[in-house]
């Protein structure tokens, strides 16, 4: 165990023993199990709860109807270990030292389950791992085996809440594959019927693009699925009343104009907390902004332990309670190395969103697996037959805007770029100067050099002189992991 950790684990101060005491007494004493099921690529409208008529996720679905759907939680990256570090950790993804898709943050990283553990409670974890060894020191059991965890990552999250402890509380971090490409045939293919499918209007309506579709939904069916395994489970050992069950997602959906995108698509996840004994039965919705980097201080608040300094987020245990709170005023978020060169900043009030991009040069295609889909293969075909529409277009527009502001409620989609308008001045001026006081709190750095592509901006995952290099990473000029600031919120 590291000095520092030491250091953050015997450091209880004041007004934080008086929140514990607090929330564990509000809560009726005894501390709360917690289950985390985090789907991997999965945009928050592609669940039924949410409005999407044409997708199955009847477990999913009931989980919400008994407990709390919040409307505006937004993840910090939308690349799979950046944000899967920053909810571990409850930092921003500069500020864990894994920015970058594929790279590690240094060992003194502090995760939640770290503390839980410390704190009598047996942690698991289940599938996906895609994190430092730093966050193993979390878990008392890791089965993150390919194999054994099945095709969709899911196959041993029941046996995991049947093997553990009787005697301790527990937390659970399921990780699942679904629904990531590359997807293959599976127990739940079929589910979806492409022809009965209406792709997102920004997305090509053909038949390639409903099969894409329908795939991806069926991933989804599948992850729906154990989730309703993982509910009966806990019913079945009597636990249910008293574990928490939270069902997320890492980041959108893996199709052009979504993932690595710092916009709704890319960055708002669904958020279902159910827990019957905290917060009862009757289904609720709450529409308080939230960040990722706020659900590690949450899960230790309702745990009745102190959050460290290392963390970030602020804790929105008083939201269980009262949904119709407001919190926060900015969510930031952060797109950097995913394949491609990139480096964009995000901040996100509740009606405006503002993006600065260090390299507008380039077109935003989004990843490699992404450009090798169906969809944008069909995307791609429409372009070179000069058949597309603006909104699909967006992808391929280069250079892009070094800047852009979108009004949330006139303009959802984020689609009609105000920044430079004169009626938005005002608006602009402001969201830029939180998004520049946010970078400079947190350390963040745009390097002169930052990574190249790894593989040619085209569908086969062709490879780039630049393949496996490494440019300067962004928390390294202002050394951002030992940068425990928030930034305003």
């Amino acid at each position: 165990m590291s000095p520092d950790f030491k250091n953050l684990r015997n450091s209880f101060t004041w007004a934080g023993l008086v929140l514990n005491f607090a929330v564990s007494a509000q809560y009726g004493g005894q501390r709360p199990n917690f289950v985390l099921i985090i789907a991997d690529d999965v945009s928050f409208d592609d669940i039924g709860c949410y409005g999407n008529s044409q997708v199955k996720t009847p477990n999913i679905d009931r989980l919400a109807s008994s407990g709390i759907r919040f409307t505006n939680m937004f993840l910090t990256a939308s690349s799979s270990s950046p944000s899967r570090n920053s909810i571990i950790t409850g930092r921003y993804p500069h500020n864990t030292g894994g920015a970058e898709l594929h790279t590690e943050p240094p060992d003194h990283m502090v995760s939640f389950p770290e503390i839980l553990k410390s704190k009598g409670y047996y942690t698991a974890q289940a599938g996906k791992f895609h994190m430092g060894p730093y966050a193993r020191r979390g878990f008392d059991s890791i089965n993150e085996n390919g194999k054994l965890n099945g095709d969709g990552g899911e196959d041993l999250w029941v046996r995991c809440l049947r093997d553990r402890p009787r005697d301790k509380p527990f937390f659970m971090w399921f990780a699942a594959m679904d629904a990531h490409r590359i997807w293959g045939p599976n127990e739940f293919s079929g589910t979806h019927d492409p022809a009965g499918l209406t792709p997102p209007f920004y997305l090509a309506q053909g038949e390639r693009t409903r099969a894409d579709l329908a795939s991806y939904y069926d991933e989804i069916a599948r992850l729906d699925h154990f989730t309703g395994l993982v509910a009966d489970e806990l019913k079945r050992q009597g636990v249910a009343g008293n574990t928490v069950v939270i069902i997320m997602a890492d980041n959108g959906r893996p199709f052009p104009h979504s993932k690595t995108r710092v916009n709704d698509r890319g960055l708002k996840t669904p958020f279902i907390l159910c827990w019957p004994s905290g917060t009862g039965t009757l289904p609720a919705v709450c529409n308080s902004l939230l960040s990722s980097v706020d659900i590690a201080p949450t899960i230790l608040q309702l745990a009745s332990q102190d959050i460290p300094e290392t963390m970030q987020g602020i804790g929105f245990a008083s939201l269980l309670k009262d949904p119709s709170k407001e919190l926060r005023t900015y969510v930031f978020a952060e797109h950097n190395w995913h394949d491609y060169e990139a480096h964009e900043r995000m901040v996100r009030s509740r009606d405006y969103l503002y993006i600065q991009n260090s390299r507008p040069a380039f077109p935003q295609l989004g990843p490699a697996d992404a450009v090798g889909s169906l969809s944008f293969a069909e995307l791609d075909s429409l372009r070179k037959s000069g058949l597309l529409t603006e909104t699909q277009r967006d992808i391929f527009i280069a250079p892009r805007p070094a800047e852009e502001l979108y009004d949330c409620n006139a303009d959802p989609f984020q689609f009609r770029n105000l920044a430079g308008g004169k009626e938005y001045r005002k608006e602009f001026e402001k969201m830029k100067a939180v998004l520049a006081e946010w970078m400079q709190e947190t350390g963040d750095n745009i390097p002169s050099e930052l990574t190249k592509d790894w593989y040619e901006r085209a569908p086969g995952y062709i490879k780039t002189g630049s393949f496996n290099i490494r440019g300067e990473q962004v928390d390294e000029k202002y050394s951002a992991t030992k940068i425990n600031k928030k930034g305003p919120y």
